[in-house]
């Protein structure tokens, strides 16, 4: 059976060839980065016992934090002569992409090489390998370069199988976050802004590939229109530089550089195993260390990331950084990294005034856009001094939703009946086995139009003059790329997380600080003996619910039978979970519409 060779065999094998300790200092270096995996926001794993005893590798993630501060060091270090990518079929987002992509092409703007080798050419790594000048593909390797495909589930008739009706208000046209639940198509409003979106990705791809190869978009756009090629088809076309098996860009690559170089695959990236453990005293260590205070005695920038669903669970760790950070007088600046398609209205405002108490202080709030920072997610972003986002970051979405499950109909087929009695003309507003009198309508709308009036005049607030036109216009549910946001106003600058970061630095006037990612990642066995997070300033704690529909979700995701849909469509069906688990908890949400991109 053939066993993949991966990098780290050429690792290994390199490592006879390169000289004495003493001068490994001084070795032209060649950086790799294996990127296989989904890459984290994060870098946050289980901090139990038993989660630790249930994985297979106890190592922290990989968070793109440490890719990009990795990847800017080897622009300017000397001694690096050349970055090397093992990209597969990872799960980089279009956003993380795009900024990874820029600090390569920086990478040969100082006159390094670029190599990049996969089994696997799909637009997203097409896109990633453009910036490469060794762009590799196996001979043999699956090319599937067919453009930008995007989908969603509608579950009504699921629903309507299992007698559970939902009813469904929402403010603004353009907020289709809930139509997957009440409708088995999607709305005019949602296509349109469906097919906006994918125009917009699908422009910036194709030039961006186009550019970085050498050909026309209009080449690239018909090479896509063929469907599938085959390796010597995309060697012809332009879209590699060699078609070779792994073994041999390998050795092409240890060829091409001195005997002595020394080739780091941990170049200026933390040790994610974390420490080694061989006894009760390496235990010790851990437990007295844990506490990592004196990192902030001395000037730092706060990264903080929100990475996923707006929910009191999730904010709880974000809020608290935020808060140390305001509190910390050494923390010079806050860059927040938003990752998130929203979620609970009242979250976000609880998060959203974290920020404002950071705010207060007078130091620069910054905010860093991943690959979604929409509704609840630009809601806790619209008050940043500046906001960066990538090109391909979907953002906007400002506008509420509100959605109530009925499942009285679900009971009568299971033969239960159910006899209510109350006191107060609306005790039973949110009574699950009824839909909504017209009268509760009006009254859930009316609620829902002053959350929608609190997040616009949150943006307004903190957008000013910078909005250009009117707001209503640019809201109402609107869903926008990176790209067009920055026309509207909505954002000031395209950029990533770096780019945040160093402008935080320039308006917090530093010429040199650390920047720590926060809460710090920490690997499974660090985890466990981390101090619990608790804020001495506040009696009263933020609390972080858990409810059955996470076990559900997890068993259910889990399926053998399920996995046969693919990863895509699971991603679809997560989101549902994710959704009907929110609503149970919060009757108004800040969520945008899923769109599943491929």
């Amino acid at each position: 059976m053939h066993m993949k060779l991966r990098l780290t065999h050429f690792l290994t094998t390199i490592g006879a060839a390169i000289i004495s300790a003493t001068t490994l200092n001084s070795a032209p270096t060649v950086a790799i980065y294996d990127i296989e995996n989904p890459v984290s926001e994060t870098g946050i794993t289980s901090d139990s016992l038993s989660g630790l005893l249930s994985i297979g590798n106890p190592s922290r993630p990989l968070t793109h934090f440490d890719i990009i501060q990795s990847l800017q060091s080897a622009v300017s270090d000397a001694e690096v002569k050349a970055v090397v990518l093992d990209v597969d079929s990872s799960g980089l987002s279009l956003a993380q992409i795009q900024e990874i992509r820029d600090h390569l092409l920086s990478i040969r703007s100082a006159g390094k090489d670029v190599w990049l080798y996969t089994e696997y050419l799909s637009t997203t790594t097409a896109l990633l390998g453009s910036a490469a000048n060794h762009m590799t593909l196996m001979p043999a390797g699956n090319v599937m370069l067919t453009g930008l495909y995007g989908e969603n589930m509608y579950f009504k008739k699921l629903l309507d199988k299992v007698g559970v009706k939902v009813e469904v208000i929402h403010i603004g046209d353009f907020k289709s976050a809930g139509e997957t639940f009440y409708r088995d198509c999607p709305s005019e409003y949602a296509a349109k802004q469906q097919a906006a979106l994918l125009d917009s990705l699908f422009e910036q791809i194709t030039s961006l590939i186009a550019e970085g190869r050498g050909i026309s978009s209009e080449k690239m756009k018909a090479i896509i229109d063929r469907g599938l090629i085959t390796p010597q088809q995309a060697l012809e076309f332009k879209l590699v530089d060699h078609l070779d098996y792994r073994t041999d860009f390998i050795a092409k690559i240890r060829a091409h550089y001195a005997e002595e170089t020394k080739f780091d695959r941990s170049y200026q990236l933390p040790d994610l195993n974390g420490p080694e453990i061989n006894g009760i005293f390496d235990l010790v260590k851990v437990m007295l260390n844990s506490g990592g205070k004196d990192k902030f005695n001395s000037p730092y920038i706060a990264v903080i990331p929100l990475e996923g669903t707006i929910t009191d669970a999730s904010i709880a760790p974000v809020r608290l950084e935020i808060l140390k950070a305001a509190r910390n007088k050494n923390c010079k600046a806050l860059v927040l990294r938003v990752n998130s398609p929203g979620g609970s209205a009242l979250a976000s405002d609880v998060l959203w005034e974290a920020t404002d108490e950071f705010k207060a202080t007078g130091r620069p709030f910054v905010v860093s856009m991943g690959a979604v920072a929409a509704s609840g997610g630009y809601y806790v972003a619209a008050g940043a001094d500046h906001i960066f986002a990538e090109p391909g970051t979907i953002t906007g979405s400002i506008g509420v939703v509100g959605m109530k499950f009925i499942i009285g109909n679900a009971l009568e087929k299971l033969g239960i009946d159910v006899h209510a009695t109350k006191r107060g003309r609306h005790a039973d507003l949110m009574n699950t086995t009824r839909g909504y009198t017209p009268e509760e309508a009006k009254i859930i709308r009316d609620s829902m139009l002053d959350v929608y009036a609190t997040f616009k005049q949150r943006i307004i607030d903190g957008r000013g003059d910078r909005l250009k036109g009117s707001l209503e216009k640019l809201a109402g549910g609107r869903v926008y790329s990176g790209k067009d946001a920055l026309t509207i106003g909505l954002i000031d600058e395209l950029g990533g997380l770096n780019q945040a970061i160093d402008h935080a630095i320039i308006q917090a006037k530093l010429d040199e600080v650390k920047v720590h990612l926060l809460p710090e990642p920490k690997s499974a066995i660090e985890g466990i003996f981390a101090q619990p997070q608790q804020d001495k300033h506040e009696f009263i704690q933020a609390s972080q619910p858990q409810t059955p529909v996470l076990q559900l979700r997890q068993e259910l995701l889990n399926s053998q039978t399920l996995g046969l849909l693919g990863s895509h469509k699971i991603r679809q069906i997560d989101n549902f979970l994710n959704q009907i688990e929110a609503f149970q908890n919060q009757c108004v949400l800040l969520i945008a519409p899923s769109f599943n991109i491929q």
